[in-house]
């Protein structure tokens, strides 16, 4: 029951040219069984006359192909009823195309007035003429440091910028391979006397 009382309560989002639209494709889908059935039934009556000349029964079998020629027209008409159905389908679905592009549209124009409110023309000269008044500055800056550097130091800069751009890691001094030399053995059994006497010669 509360899905039902839900429902009622939700507008339908189903709108007039949805109906037209279902309708007309309900008319071409009867109109194609119809097609369907009345060739199913001109077979038959073919075949049926087909017997009643072998039967020498020519007056039934001609009466039969005159009702089939009859038939045979009707299936024309159909055809084309169906092509005329199918063709304002089409105009329908194309003009739905179309509302949602201008709704689309509509959307977009207000969103741009909106933002032309928000930003007067005199608001984005002012933007313009300050962001070139930062370009310049900025220029000048870049001109003085350039002066203030000598040759050494523009080397120095490009040679650093080669090697960021060539993503280089900073050359570091090779670790020595070979072995560091050994302390003598003298030094190592130095008694505890003799560091002690030296202490006390550099104390006086």
């Amino acid at each position: 029951m509360g899905n039902v009382f839900t429902r009622k309560g939700r507008p339908s989002r189903v709108t007039e040219q949805d109906r037209a639209i279902l309708q007309l494709k309900q008319q071409r889908d009867k109109l194609r069984q119809y097609q369907k059935k009345v060739t199913l039934q001109l077979e038959k009556e073919r075949l049926l006359a087909k017997q009643l000349l072998k039967d020498g029964k020519k007056e039934r079998a001609l009466l039969l192909l005159k009702k089939k020629r009859y038939q045979d027209q009707l299936l024309e008409k159909t055809e084309t009823q169906i092509s005329n159905i199918e063709r304002m389908v089409q105009d329908l679905e194309f003009a739905q195309i179309e509302i949602t592009v201008l709704e689309g549209l509509k959307v977009g124009n207000d969103c741009l007035k909106k933002m032309h409110e928000v930003l007067s023309i005199e608001e984005v000269e002012r933007i313009m003429e300050e962001t070139h008044e930062a370009i310049e500055y900025q220029k000048q800056i870049d001109e003085i440091l350039v002066g203030s550097l000598t040759q050494e130091d523009e080397e120095a800069v490009l040679a650093e910028l080669e090697a960021i751009t060539q993503d280089e890691d900073v050359s570091l001094p090779e670790v020595p391979t070979e072995p560091l030399p050994a302390v003598p053995s003298a030094e190592k059994e130095k008694k505890p006397a003799e560091i002690k006497q030296d202490g006390e010669m550099l104390a006086a």
